[in-house]
């Protein structure tokens, strides 16, 4: 019957290895010598603080980062970024697109 088959749907996915990143910054901080461990220190501060951003933070910032590579410029939530947005990801469902672009303009770097 038209419209009860079932469609796949691209679920995003977020991936972290923010956690593999900060044990060899830390194991190097164990190890550095006076002159680096500024550097080191303040490199451990920003991964942390990378890995402690929310999932939302970071489903908005592809979005973004889609969407400027396609050359769009105008709202995340607009039809034209829809569409692009699709465009750049082909698997993406209308209803997950519209999502993510709802989410992407309501996110505030």
């Amino acid at each position: 019957m038209f419209g009860l088959g079932k469609r796949t749907e691209l679920n995003v996915l977020v991936l972290r290895d923010a956690d593999v990143i900060a044990a060899g910054v830390r194991s190097a901080l164990a190890e550095a010598v006076p002159g680096e461990r500024p550097g080191l220190e303040r490199a451990a501060a920003l991964i942390e603080r990378a890995f402690t951003a929310p999932d939302a933070d970071l489903r908005a910032r592809w979005v973004h980062e889609r969407l400027a590579r396609a050359g769009h410029e105008g709202p995340a939530d607009s039809v034209e970024a829809i569409r692009t947005l699709r465009q750049a990801e082909p698997g993406l469902s209308l209803r997950a697109a519209v999502q993510l672009s709802k989410d992407a303009a309501a996110y505030r770097p």
